[in-house]
């Protein structure tokens, strides 16, 4: 099947990294940008032309669609996200693929100075022979999670384009701003109608994740006392100076991003917004266990009021808000789906693992909301940045995993 399925791949990937589609967290709207309905219109018009049934783009933004079954067995879910990260620049993505790569450091032909080196990435090196495809170095790829779309769309077409193959039904789900926690909500739980699901969302070959972390964003607004600068001793209030102050006085050297790994959670400032009269911080509030998720959150909610007291003129206000949670809280009651999809790992040969991830898929908030939905590999890298890439080769070994589950979810069944 590896052959059958390498060019298909390149090629999806190839187009539809090609297309603009990131997401922004500022925006009311759902999909919170237009420029995502250049991937779900086409995904639409693609899925209709391949023979799927009930395909429909919901108001919420949302490409469904049916594959039927051939056998019965439990209706399974597989999703990927349409839109790309908004951290780093998505505009006028150049994809290109590498092939038979040689095992040596990649440049960037729009990017000189950039380098993806094996020692650095020790994945990396162990994809020799393998066809890449990295964007040209000033943009992201959008493998994330491009190549999850990709997946499924080729695991859809090949089911669809083999009658005998045994599977139960298979619903299919593209949604919008995953990148920024809004791509799952009530409706989609109903209208996916799935016993259980998989997010095409995930790294390394072999990688079946249950674990993610649980998440709350905040936003602190800083209103200051404003008075024209040369009539302000004594009366102005600069805000500019008391949000630094909160920043600097937030732990700094056990509690961000760049100083945690593995179980470590952390308080991440991601906007500083406004001027010397109002100041607006956005931060995220990440921890595997709830415990840990609402100690951040009296943290940082300490720190303001601290930074209150020395400034009773001001106006500090913190507001937490629930993003998500780990989905290992209703997975380890039930680890069925995880189990398939690691018997489906080691049918062709791959020893599955199991890591926390250090983030958050579609499946975290699905699992929550009623359908569990574990993580599956796709094999991007080195995401949301301009060093973003991804072998061919794993997206088949995905895809060959993906329809290996289909088929032993429905043979337990019948067995």
């Amino acid at each position: 099947m590896q052959n059958s399925f390498n060019q298909e791949l390149e090629d999806r990937l190839v187009r539809y990294a090609a297309i603009d589609s990131q997401s922004d967290e500022n925006s009311p709207s759902a999909p919170s940008t237009k420029c995502q309905f250049g991937m779900l219109d086409l995904l639409k018009e693609e899925l209709s032309s391949i023979g799927a049934q009930d395909v429909q783009l919901t108001e919420y933004g949302v490409v469904l669609a049916t594959i039927p079954g051939t056998v019965p067995g439990p209706t399974i879910g597989f999703l990927a996200h349409v839109d790309t990260a908004p951290q780093f620049n998505a505009t006028g993505v150049k994809p290109r693929v590498i092939k038979g790569y040689n095992g040596g450091d990649i440049t960037f032909p729009d990017n000189p100075d950039l380098v993806l080196s094996p020692a650095e990435h020790p994945y990396l090196a162990t994809k020799q022979g393998h066809n890449l495809i990295t964007a040209s170095g000033t943009t992201l790829l959008g493998a994330d999670d491009k190549a999850g779309v990709s997946i499924i769309m080729t695991m859809a077409r090949h089911m669809l384009d083999n009658p005998d193959f045994r599977r139960g039904p298979i619903r299919i789900a593209f949604t919008p701003d995953e990148e920024i926690g809004r791509g799952v909500g009530d409706a989609l739980i109903t209208d996916l109608a799935a016993d259980f699901a998989y997010t095409l969302d995930g790294g390394e070959v072999g990688e079946i994740e249950f674990e993610s972390f649980s998440a709350d964003r905040a936003v602190v607004t800083v209103t200051g006392v404003s008075i024209h600068p040369g009539l302000a001793k004594e009366k102005m209030v600069n805000a500019i100076h008391l949000a630094s102050k909160i920043i600097q006085t937030l732990p700094q050297a056990t509690m961000t991003p760049e100083t945690t790994d593995d179980r470590d959670g952390f308080i991440h400032a991601t906007d500083m917004l406004g001027g010397s009269s109002e100041m607006v911080i956005k931060l995220i509030l990440r921890d595997f266990e709830m415990e840990g998720l609402a100690a951040k959150g009296n943290i940082l909610r300490q720190v303001c009021s601290a930074v209150q007291a020395t400034e009773p003129r001001a106006s500090i206000t913190c507001e937490i808000y629930p993003q998500y949670r780990n989905m290992r809280y209703w997975l380890e009651k039930d680890m069925t789906p995880v189990e398939l999809a690691r018997e489906a790992s080691k049918a062709h040969g791959i020893d599955p693992v199991s890591v926390p991830i250090r983030g958050g898929t579609d499946g975290s908030r699905l699992t929550e909301l009623g359908i569990p939905a574990p993580n599956i590999f796709t094999g991007m890298q080195c995401i949301h940045g301009p060093l973003e890439w991804i072998s061919v080769q794993d997206m088949v070994t995905a895809t060959e995993v993906c329809l290996s589950l289909a088929s032993l979810a429905a043979d337990k069944q019948a067995g």
